[in-house]
């Protein structure tokens, strides 16, 4: 082997110290880049889990009444945390299964409200009626009111909201 076939093959001292420093830049970048962008984007990435919302005593619900349940929850994006009131009607005909639907009309997103004298929900904004039940009876509401999952525990009634 000739002294220029060595010299080739072989990594000189000025080269190596450039390895070294750029091996060593990259892997201090990667530590600190690595967690960085978990922390950024983390909040983006969550997969929203459907979670359970107290909303008090079965006692409050009438038989064949849809009632009225609000509480505050508080929501989460991304890094803001924001107070939202949460409304649901909750209806039961036998005092062991409970309905429980939104209180948004499936039209535009206007809040219904109960009527007793005739016995149904209605919408103010575009004339939108549903019954008991939560099913459209009039105006332009595409679908019936949405339902929650509930559930009741040591008489406490849940709805999972998700």
């Amino acid at each position: 082997m000739s002294e220029s076939d060595k010299e080739g093959k072989e990594v000189g001292r000025r080269n190596f110290m450039k390895m070294t420093i750029v091996g060593i830049g990259g892997l201090i970048t990667a530590a600190f880049g690595i967690p960085a962008v978990a922390y950024v984007m983390g909040p983006a990435l969550k997969q929203s889990v459907g979670e359970w919302i107290q909303l008090g005593s079965v006692t409050k619900v009438e038989t064949g009444i849809p009632t009225l349940f609000k509480t505050v929850i508080q929501t989460q994006t991304g890094w803001i945390t924001t107070d939202e009131e949460f409304s649901v009607y909750v209806l039961t005909e036998d005092g062991q299964n409970y309905v429980a639907m939104s209180n948004v009309c499936t039209h535009l997103g206007c809040r219904v409200r109960w009527v007793a004298d005739q016995n149904g929900f209605f919408c103010p904004c575009h004339n939108g009626a549903f019954a008991k039940d939560g099913t459209v009876t009039g105006g332009p509401p595409p679908r019936p009111l949405d339902r929650f999952e509930s559930k009741v525990e040591n008489d406490i009634l849940f709805v999972k909201r998700g």
